[in-house]
């Protein structure tokens, strides 16, 4: 009898079902030459038996603890183990749609087994989309006693490899418009302490003697001291319109919206920024304005969740989400303002009084999917109708720019900074 799992194989019923059937010919019909065409077959089966498995095998899968970044690699790896030989171990390892191999690397490997010694089967994969993928489960599929026993598959529980929608570098020259914090990186309207020159004034009962300037003191004959502005950081609020996704990943709107968010985040908090979150989709997952690398952390946990959603439900509008927002906090809105909605929030973000900048996230590629014969007319008109809405936004005082990467809000920050400079 064969161990607890372990199966005989179509090779083994084929080698005993007709060494049986050939012996018990050449017994009836006194042939000897069946005896000879029977005897490998089945002297075959009694020796591949003979070093038969009786253990089950095993197989359990290891994936990175760290999260990746989209376009970077990692090495994926399911171990099998037993603890009699196996001669063929087959380890299929599905990939979904976010991972793929890497350089041509199969899915689905053989290896040979040796009694007490863990395999690993190692797979190189690449990251091609943020989000939660769930791998597996790893199906194991083995045989032994050289093809003649085999046991069922053995599949391992699903894993998860988290992918971070960090791709496009972000820079700005003019970060923030309005500096309000008490330290920072950025430069305030405020004299005060920081490595900008403000100018030269008269000293003042509490000023520095650091800060004394000789040069015009020897001149003058009156104490004179450097005056400069004060580096401050300021509250940046992120908020990401997950209610609509038009195009196809990964150009899509919510793509490019996640990605632009998490590029933002990290540029600000990098230069010790405060930085918040809210999905409109979700705003009970917002997350409230923090500093510092866990912070980059959390935010990015939350955007890899975000998936467009649409209730019937009316939720929290917009003036009531960004209400807990700093007076004088950078707004950043990603949103392909496609429908009445959006347009209505940013206008409500406006009114609200702090700088606001509209970071337009459709695909410039975008097509409709053919419906009828007026479906390209139509689609033609509702452009026609969002540029002119776009437009109306612009006169609201709000920056409508296209996300491109690195530098895309440069300029609306500069004209948003020499707006906030301006005595109102």
């Amino acid at each position: 009898m064969s161990g607890p799992g372990w199966r005989p194989t179509a090779a083994l019923v084929r080698a005993v079902g007709l060494g049986g059937a050939l012996l018990l010919a050449a017994v009836l019909l006194r042939r000897v030459d069946l005896v000879v065409l029977a005897a490998p077959l089945l002297l075959g089966a009694v020796l591949g038996l003979a070093g038969r498995p009786y253990a089950a095998p095993a197989l359990a899968i290891r994936i990175p603890a760290d999260a990746l970044l989209e376009g970077g690699r990692a090495e994926l790896a399911a171990t099998v183990t037993a603890a009699d030989r196996i001669d063929v171990a087959v380890v299929e390892l599905p990939l979904p749609a976010g991972l793929t191999p890497d350089s041509g690397a199969a899915v689905v490997r053989a290896v040979p087994v040796g009694p007490g010694v863990p395999v690993p089967v190692p797979l190189s994969v690449r990251a091609t989309r943020w989000g939660r993928h769930p791998v597996g489960p790893a199906v194991l599929r083995a045989t032994g006693a050289y093809g003649l026993l085999s046991w069922p598959p053995v599949r391992t529980e699903v894993a998860s490899v988290t992918t971070w929608p960090l791709r496009d570098g972000f820079g700005a020259s003019d970060t923030v418009p309005r500096a309000e914090g008490l330290v920072g990186g950025h430069r305030s309207r405020l004299p005060g302490e920081g490595g900008e020159l403000a100018g030269v004034r008269p000293f003042a009962v509490g000023d520095r003697l650091r800060r004394v300037n000789w040069r015009v003191t020897a001149r003058t004959g009156a104490l004179h001291v450097t005056s400069t502005y004060s580096d401050r950081d300021t509250e940046v609020l992120l908020v990401l319109d997950s209610t609509q996704d038009l195009g196809r990943p990964p150009e899509n709107s919510l793509d490019t919206g996640v990605r632009a968010a998490a590029a933002v985040a990290e540029h600000y908090l990098r230069a010790g920024d405060r930085v918040a979150l809210v999905d409109l989709a979700r705003p009970y997952r917002s997350v409230p304005a923090r500093n510092g690398r866990s912070h980059l952390v959390r935010l990015l946990d939350v955007l890899v969740d975000a998936r467009a959603l649409r209730s019937d439900t009316p939720g929290p509008t917009v003036t009531d989400v960004v209400a807990p927002a700093a007076a004088d906090a950078l707004v950043v809105l990603l949103s392909p303002l496609a429908t009445a909605s959006s347009l209505t929030a940013v206008a409500a973000l406006a009114r609200s009084g702090r700088s606001v900048v509209a970071v337009d996230t459709l695909p410039d590629g975008l097509r409709p999917d053919p419906r009828g014969d007026w479906t390209e007319l139509a689609f033609r008109l509702w452009r026609l109708r969002r540029d002119a809405d776009l437009g109306r936004l612009a006169e609201l005082g709000v920056p409508v720019v296209p996300w491109r990467g690195a530098g895309s809000l440069d300029a609306v920050l500069r004209d948003a900074g020499r707006a906030a400079r301006t005595a109102r």
